[in-house]
């Protein structure tokens, strides 16, 4: 077969990314010479239209057969030069690329010597592979036409309206009793101050009555099983105590019952009862009982609300339910959490002072339906505050905490400054902040409107410790960098702006969906810019603050970009699973299940075979890791496309 190949390389000078650093020329004038290579080009942006039609016309006119693409990351462009190949005739996968620009130009952007010899050995590994590469074929498997939204807030409501209205079924997991997640908590919305319900609830309407759209909440994924294409996903209703189909909404029940606790909807601010709604616009709006407050459930007695129900709805007997579905897709939309203060930053006195709030207890007092009445006031006393100060990252751009920036404290605090200042008219605000950053579209403009407010004053710099005086009044020091001056702030109130982390289940949901976490910990995308929404694992997608911080409009548009990819692989009806899959040499395989126990993915299972185990791959769910391979004390597993034979050839070239 090698006296036939033909291998082109074609070097790739990513305008100056590459060539301001390694010597193109030099490398291929080096690569011209290896066993193999019938012509070697480079060009300067090999991924454009002109440097696409030198490799389509080489194959055409020249009779290459291999090709070899020194340049950026495969992540990046493998996809646009198999489509190369596919288009000249070629089988897609007889293809090889060396990435010179993260490994060479980049990394060693001083030491242009060293980046060359390392491009050349880098393409002389390639140049050996491509030699040995044989074509390969794509397996098509069915997509199952339904999905599944796990997260009911404004990311996951959007893309199960989206899939819904193009016609496909569409199960929404929701863990709390209702829809809509932290957007629900919110009074306003920046930059514009719509009222957040104003904007949310008529879509959380439009969810409950779309007749594409099943409903599931208080109810929270068991398991996962099945692979791309065809999802088999258990669902856990939680027990309501509540006969869904009986009740009315009445609110009868939560009137007459007399134990209360406190709101998480509130957070902390207000009480609940044992049976309750989280919010006036709960959707459904089909009260929940907790157990854990409820007095029948601890002491066997009361049952006021069974008493007084006059559609005879509560079911003290309700057992949890699993239900099974079948689906194509998933989409995460599974939110945020927010950053632990009280716990990690004890310092600034949240849960010992009791005037020291976040910026969503703000959010909640501002609420026309919150504890207050929509009044900002001190929690001690109940009295207006004359003076607030409002600090920004607090947990968030801190190596001590969370190193990344939760893009909307900054604007968040602004808002919450207009929220004081438009409610009462003579306070004093202090806004002590690291950078200001109002990135968005309208942001700066509503930045620029509230540093024009005669009463708030910008701090550039960070308190220190939150003391409390015997009137429950705060002080603190902070050194402000634009006067070069300590000053002592004297305050009523204190609201800190607290980062934001994953939401607490995204771990188990890894597990389960066999997808990953980043450094962060937020669900990882597959690349950054070309494919922000999918996972490793064909058929789940991200969206929202389950990928990573950002604020409503992203979370929506990307919410909208999740969905359009779901209904992309049901409207076509299959995907293309990938060739590079583990295969197993039955007659090598002991048995031994090694293999089986290794696999993150659940592809290798154990059958018999002539009155002997072996492992078995299933093509579909195998994501060719090699995790097997390199585990396996037999040798018998080898991952298409990366035989040992080849990894060889790559590895002695470059010794040479």
């Amino acid at each position: 077969m090698q006296d036939q190949v033909k291998v082109g390389v074609y070097l790739c000078h990513c305008g100056e990314n590459i060539a301001r650093v390694v010597d193109v020329g030099r490398v291929r004038e080096e690569t011209s010479k290896l066993p193999y290579v019938h012509v070697a080009r480079d060009y300067v942006y090999m991924c454009s239209d002109p440097g696409q039609k030198l490799i389509l016309d080489d194959i055409k006119e020249l009779g290459v057969n291999r090709v070899v693409v020194a340049s950026c990351s495969p992540k990046m462009h493998e996809p646009t030069f198999q489509k190369v190949l596919s288009s000249a005739g070629l089988n897609p996968y007889l293809l090889e690329m060396a990435n010179i620009r993260e490994h060479c130009s980049w990394p060693h952007e001083n030491e242009p010597e060293l980046a060359t010899a390392k491009a050349i050995a880098l393409v002389r590994a390639a140049v050996s592979k491509a030699a040995l590469l044989i074509p390969l074929e794509t397996t098509k498997l069915e997509v199952t036409k339904a999905a599944l939204v796990i997260g009911g807030g404004i990311a996951g409501i959007r893309a199960a309206l989206d899939i819904a209205d193009a016609g496909f079924k569409v199960y929404l997991v929701e863990r709390n009793p209702s829809i809509g997640g932290r957007m629900a908590q919110l009074d306003k919305t920046f930059p514009t101050l719509d009222c957040s319900q104003c904007i949310l609830t008529p879509l959380m309407v439009d969810v409950s009555r779309h007749p594409n759209i099943e409903l599931l909440t208080y109810s929270e994924v068991e398991d996962v099983e099945g692979g791309p294409g065809t999802f088999r996903v258990k669902i856990r209703k939680k027990a309501r105590y509540i006969d869904e189909d009986k009740c009315t909404g009445c609110e009868t029940c939560i009137t007459k019952c007399p134990w209360k606790t406190d709101s998480e909807f509130e957070e902390g601010l207000g009480k609940r009862k044992a049976i309750y709604l989280p919010f006036p616009q709960a959707v459904p709006k089909i009260p929940v009982i907790d157990p854990e407050v409820c007095a029948y459930f601890k002491t066997g007695k009361c049952r006021a609300c069974e008493k007084f129900c006059g559609a005879k709805a509560i079911d003290f007997e309700q057992q949890d339910q699993i239900n099974e579905v079948e689906v194509g897709n998933v989409v995460v939309a599974t939110g945020y959490g927010l950053y632990d203060v009280a716990k990690y930053i004890p310092e600034y006195g949240l849960g010992k002072c009791r005037n020291v709030l976040t910026g969503m207890h703000l959010e909640r007092m501002a609420s026309a339906t919150g504890p207050t009445g929509g009044k900002i006031v001190r929690p001690s006393d109940g009295k207006q505050p004359e003076s607030i100060a409002i600090i920004l990252c607090v947990g968030s751009r801190d190596q001590k905490h969370l190193e990344y920036c939760c893009e909307i404290g900054c604007i968040a605090g602004l808002k919450h400054a207009y929220y004081v200042t438009s409610q009462i008219p003579d306070v004093m605000v202090y806004i002590c902040y690291t950078d200001i950053r109002a990135y968005g579209k309208g942001y700066e403009e509503f930045y620029r409107r509230m540093r024009m407010q005669g009463h708030v004053n910008f701090i550039h710099g960070k308190p220190s410790e939150i003391h409390e005086d015997e009137d429950s009044s705060l002080y603190f020091n902070v050194f402000d960098l634009n006067t070069d001056k300590l000053l002592e702030v004297k305050t009523d109130l204190v609201v800190l702006e607290t980062g934001i982390i994953p939401d607490p289940t995204s771990d188990e949901l890894c597990k389960k969906l066999k997808i990953v976490t980043g450094p962060d910990e937020f669900f990882l995308e597959l690349h950054p810019k070309l494919r922000p929404v999918e996972t490793p694992m064909d058929g789940v997608f991200i969206c929202g603050t389950a990928q990573g911080p950002k604020d409503i409009p992203s979370t929506v548009t990307q919410a909208g970009a999740a969905a359009s990819k779901a209904i992309g692989s049901m409207a076509r009806g299959f995907i293309e699973s990938s060739p590079y899959v583990a295969s197993v040499n039955e007659s090598l395989c002991s048995g031994c299940r090694m293999c089986e126990g290794l696999c993150n993915y659940n592809a290798i299972s154990m059958v018999e075979r002539d009155s002997k185990v072996v492992a078995t791959v299933d093509a579909a769910r195998c994501k060719g890791c090699g995790v097997c391979a390199a585990a396996c004390p037999a040798g018998c597993i080898s991952i298409t496309g990366w035989t040992d034979e080849q990894i060889i050839a790559m590895v002695t070239s470059i010794l040479v």
